[in-house]
C-alpha cells in the first residue's frame, strides 16, 4: 500500500514537509533545556529492564494478566509513542497496539515516513487493567518507573503520547487533551520534547476527529525535523 493510499485510509489531506516550523511554534522547552547526564548505571540494560518487567509483581495486575507487555520497535529509535495500557489482543500477543486499533496507529505512523519497525512503542502499564478500565493511581505509581527507564535507555528525539491517559499520565496534569494538542511539551531531567494527539480506538469511535489528529501527526513530524536539524549529536529518524 502506498502512502497516498494510507492518508486516503485515514481519511486526510496530502501532507507536504515543512523545514521549519510556522513561527510562534517552536519547542521552546526542549530548545533552552541544558544538557543533564542521567546515570542509568552499568546493571540497566534493555535485558534487565525486560527482566524486571517480566517478573514483576510489584500490583494487583500480576494476577490476571497473560503476560507482560513490555514494548516493541527499534531500541536505538528517535522516536518512543507511548498508550495507555495493554487491551485484551496485547495481553495475549505480549505487544502492543495489535489490534484494530494498532493498525491504525501504524498507518497514522507511516502517513507521516515513519514504519512501526523504525519507533518504539510502550505503554504507561505493562500489564492489562480488567476489562481494559482506566489505570489506577496505585498502579501508575508502580509501573512508572519501567517506562522511565525505557526513556532513559532510549533517549528519544520526541516523544508522541497517543490518548488522554498517557498524556496526562506522563506530563502529571489533568488538563484536558483538547489543550495539550498542538504545544509541545517537556518530559524528565533530559527535558525530551513531548507531543500528544488522540488514542487510535477513539479515533475508531469518533472517525470524525481523525482529521484533528492529522493535524497533530503534521504538527509531531514538524517538531521532529527542526528538533534534528538542530541537535549536534547525530541522532537518526
Amino acid at each position: 500500500m502506498s502512502r497516498a493510499q494510507y492518508l486516503e485510509a485515514l481519511g486526510v489531506d496530502v501532507w507536504v514537509p515543512r523545514v521549519r516550523l510556522p513561527l510562534g511554534t517552536a519547542p521552546a522547552p526542549a530548545a533552552a533545556a541544558p544538557a543533564v547526564a542521567v546515570a542509568t548505571g552499568d546493571a540497566d540494560s534493555w535485558q534487565a529492564v525486560r527482566a524486571e518487567v517480566a517478573s514483576c509483581r510489584r500490583c494487583g495486575l500480576c494476577e490476571g494478566r497473560t503476560q507482560t507487555v513490555f514494548g516493541v520497535g527499534d531500541t536505538a529509535a528517535r522516536w518512543l509513542v507511548i498508550g495507555e495500557a495493554p487491551g485484551e489482543q496485547e495481553d495475549l500477543a505480549g505487544e502492543p497496539f495489535v489490534g484494530p486499533a494498532g493498525q491504525l496507529l501504524d498507518k497514522m505512523l507511516l502517513a507521516i515516513d515513519l514504519p512501526r519497525s523504525t519507533v518504539f512503542i510502550a505503554n504507561i502499564l505493562k500489564c492489562r487493567p480488567p476489562g481494559n478500565r482506566d489505570p489506577r493511581p496505585e498502579e501508575v505509581a508502580q509501573c512508572l518507573p519501567y517506562l522511565e527507564r525505557q526513556i532513559r535507555l532510549i533517549e528519544p528525539t520526541l516523544i508522541l503520547c497517543v490518548g488522554r491517559i498517557a498524556a496526562q499520565t506522563l506530563l502529571q496534569t489533568d488538563t484536558p487533551l483538547g489543550r495539550l494538542r498542538g504545544r509541545v511539551h517537556a518530559f524528565g531531567p533530559l527535558q525530551t520534547p513531548v507531543v500528544v494527539t488522540y488514542h487510535p480506538s477513539y479515533l475508531l469511535r469518533t472517525p470524525g476527529e481523525k482529521r484533528q489528529a492529522w493535524q497533530d501527526l503534521k504538527f509531531a513530524r514538524q517538531t521532529f525535523d527542526q528538533l534534528s536539524a538542530t541537535r549536534p549529536d547525530g541522532h537518526r529518524s
